[in-house]
């Protein structure tokens, strides 16, 4: 059995949340295997260490820009939270949401960005590293989505660390407000449970099995149970599926409220800032030794 790192503990239980000796169990049972392990906490702890898409770290702003038809979502990053707060720093993820937007073309990456004028003198890359050397701290272009409506878009932003864009075909402004915070709250993974991505699907479906198994049900039974279990999760990470978050009844989904009105969503994009980005853990070393102390009374 390969031995279980320091660094693979702290970056599973920042993935997961999950206490840190239950997090060095599980490497060790999945032979060292990151992801495997996220499977065996979610069949000993359930959806508690779940949370690999929203551990929050980097820091920065979203800004979003809608001009007709068209719309630019877009991140940027920084190193505090200080400078996600400066002024200009939040004028440049503005102004730059704005650029892109207003650019003729519709596919655009990150590197021909930068060679994009963004003032009469300065192109975006080297506006963006004359702003790092008056800030004095790193700031990066971490992406952006270029989008045009089907319908109408609306949108919504949770400050600058949440943005959701939202093309909403039918309906009205005020629901498309509203399901753009639901979106800000709830965090769908994708419009439709036929679009969520097929690996996921697999990874509950293995994870539900384990846990069915386990409970020495007839085959038959535990068949059941897992197709259950799959299908309460696709609800719960598909937008129509999702009960929408000011029900009044608390029982109404996105999906139906939409058909209530003759609406659909046609696509939506979500942007919080730092997903999927890790930031070095302060006390990590401390928390082994004490865990390590613990252990041995």
């Amino acid at each position: 059995m390969s031995q279980i790192k320091a660094s693979q503990v702290k970056e599973l239980r920042d993935k997961t949340d999950a206490p840190m000796m239950e997090c060095k169990k599980a490497l060790s049972e999945a032979g060292g295997d990151l992801k495997k392990a996220e499977e065996v906490l979610r069949v000993k702890l359930g959806s508690k260490a779940g949370k690999t898409a929203s551990r929050i770290t980097a820091e920065g702003a979203v800004s979003i820009f809608v001009e007709g038809q068209k719309a630019c979502i877009l991140e940027v990053n920084c190193e505090t939270d200080f400078v996600a707060k400066n002024d200009e720093f939040i004028e440049f993820v503005r102004n730059l949401a704005e650029k892109i937007t207003k650019l003729p073309q519709d596919s655009l990456t990150v590197s021909d960005l930068k060679q994009v004028q963004y003032t009469d003198d300065e192109t975006v890359e080297q506006f963006r590293a004359n702003l790092i050397g008056k800030i004095g701290e790193n700031i990066s272009i971490r992406r952006f989505q270029i989008k045009r409506a089907e319908g109408s878009f609306q949108s919504y932003l949770h400050g600058s660390k949440i943005g959701v864009l939202v093309d909403l075909v039918g309906g009205h402004q005020e629901l498309g407000k509203d399901i753009a915070m639901h979106i800000a709250a709830m965090k769908p993974k994708a419009v439709n449970a036929s679009e969520i991505d097929s690996e996921l699907i697999e990874s509950e479906k293995r994870i539900a099995a384990e846990k069915a198994a386990s409970s020495g049900k007839p085959p038959e039974i535990v068949e059941k149970m897992v197709s259950g279990a799959v299908n309460k999760y696709l609800k719960e990470v598909s937008l129509t599926g999702q009960v929408f978050v000011k029900a009044d009844d608390g029982k109404i989904t996105v999906g139906e409220l939409l058909s209530n009105v003759g609406a659909k969503v046609a696509s939506f994009e979500l942007f919080t800032v730092g997903e999927g980005l890790e930031k070095k853990s302060e006390n990590f070393a401390e928390e082994v030794a004490a865990t390590k102390a613990a252990s041995k009374n």
